[in-house]
Order: C-alpha cells, then structure tokens, then sequence
C-alpha cells in the first residue's frame, strides 16, 4: 500500500523529533483527513437532487423517527445550532418539502413534518446515498469495514463521554 499524506507529515516529525510519539496525529490526522475528502466529494446523489448533507440529515432525521418534531428536537437529533435549523427548514419549506404547524397550547412552538413530496425524496434518495456511500468504502472489504465501523463507534462513545455532545 501507498503511504498516505499522514504518514509522509509523521516521518517529517520524526526526522525532526525522533523522540515524539506521533501515535495521536496517526489516528486522529487520519480521520480529519478522510473527512475533508469525503466533504470535498459532497454527496452526489444529494447534491443532483439539490440538498446539502446537513438539509437531508434534517429531512431524515423527520422520516426516521416518524412523527413530528420540533425545531429543538432537530437540532438535537442533528447536533446542529437552533439557528442553522431554522435557517435550513426556511429552505426545505420554501421547496415544499417540509411544512409548519403552530402548537395549539403554545404558540412558540412549531412542529415539523415531511409533506409527501418530502417523504417521496427521503425514500428515493437514501437508497442512491446508501449506494454511494457503499461505493465510496468499495476499497475496503466487508469484514474491514465491520472492523472500522465497531472501532470508529467505540472512540466516538469514549468522544462523547469525555467531550460531550452524546445524545440525550
């Protein structure tokens, strides 16, 4: 296997600190790595259907858990800011895609549901996402990717317990 831009930036340190240990940024500079790839890529089955990852994360977030939901709620389910929420909802609500209903005990509370033309676009699109994304990892078999998956899930428990942002 070909050495990786990681790799070339820890045999630099090395030459100029033989004595560091490079072990963090060889796992951590990896990941960061992969994830500027994969946002530099977008997501082109979304992007064709005109949606950002995080305007279908939204749209997603609705259709998965099947009921309606709060502003609030999705941008806990989301880990988004309640501003970039209701920035995107303004969007999918211009496109018809989501619609707004009033609390009727209170009136500053807004619940979010998919229209059908919403709920049609989740499930044509995250089949072809799906897909993508499998052909993205396609270098990888399945047992490696099993591998990383259980790997990446358990430093992103030890994450959230140490850094916050877990689920509530």
């Amino acid at each position: 296997m070909t050495d990786d831009i990681v790799a070339s930036v820890v045999r630099q340190w090395q030459a100029v600190n033989p004595g560091l240990d490079t072990g963090p940024m060889e796992i951590i500079g990896r990941i960061n790595r992969c994830a500027a790839l994969l946002q530099q890529a977008e997501d082109a089955p979304l992007r064709a259907a005109g949606l950002t990852r995080a305007e279908f994360d939204l749209l997603g977030a609705v259709r998965r858990t099947d009921r309606e939901l709060t502003p609030g709620e999705l941008a806990r389910e989301t880990f988004s800011s309640g501003a970039a929420v209701t920035k995107r909802l303004r969007a999918l609500q211009g496109r018809a895609l989501v619609e707004r209903r009033g609390d009727a005990r209170d009136r500053r509370v807004a619940h979010v549901r998919l229209t059908d033309e919403g709920r049609a676009l989740v499930d044509r699109l995250l089949p072809e996402q799906l897909a993508y994304e499998r052909a993205v990892l396609a270098g990888l078999d399945e047992g490696a990717r099993g591998e990383l998956g259980s790997r990446l899930g358990e430093l992103l428990v030890q994450l959230e317990g140490r850094l916050g942002g877990a689920r509530r």
